[in-house]
């Protein structure tokens, strides 16, 4: 996609001699999900996928990014719109993580959650508003986790489509934990799960 602007505009972005012509590379090359999934049933493995829904900060991203990767998840689902973009701050937080597991962007999540529930995926939701814990769900079939934004978690529409709504145990006087510790925790016990396989 290009656009046309005023020469200043170019004179502010770069320096020197532009010759009218000024690019942004993404830092890294965007996979498509209708591709991985069935890749990963050909391997003999067991899907892992990890969507993000609307999680904004950079910084939480990179965090996510890095223990996804840690714990075998096979790629991160995105929102094209109103999500942390991949800076380089997202990936030196994800120590480079982001340069090695796929990335997803989707433009639309209802249709993405939709080809994975066809594709055999179970959809667990991770939100305060249940009554079931991590502990007490089986993350050993093929699965999608779906994490919320750092303000208002997890939109209505994607809890709808959730096999399993499941939180974490909290005690305290705060009420959440931070969405890349939370990641953390649900990956950490869905790797527990599945070493045990």
């Amino acid at each position: 996609m290009y656009q046309q602007v005023p020469v200043e505009k170019l004179n502010r972005i770069a320096s020197g001699n532009h010759q009218g012509v000024v690019a942004y590379l993404s830092n890294v090359t965007y996979s498509k999900i209708e591709d991985i999934v069935p890749d990963i049933y050909s391997k003999g493995e067991v899907p892992l996928l990890l969507m993000l829904d609307r999680v904004t900060d950079v910084r939480n991203f990179g965090a996510i990014a890095r223990t996804a990767l840690c714990s075998g998840v096979h790629a991160i689902i995105i929102p094209s719109r109103g999500s942390a973009q991949i800076t380089g701050d997202a990936i030196k937080t994800s120590a480079g993580a982001l340069h090695t597991i796929p990335v997803c962007r989707e433009n639309n999540l209802k249709s993405t959650l939709d080809f994975l529930i066809e594709s055999g995926l179970q959809v667990f939701a991770c939100t305060e508003k249940t009554d079931k814990y991590i502990f007490d769900c089986d993350f050993t079939s093929p699965a999608v986790i779906i994490m919320g934004s750092e303000e208002n978690g997890i939109s209505a529409e994607y809890l709808r489509k959730a096999t399993e709504k499941v939180k974490i145990p909290i005690s305290g006087q705060i009420g959440s934990f931070n969405v890349s510790v939370a990641a953390g925790m649900i990956l950490y016990e869905t790797m527990r799960q599945r070493m045990k396989m």
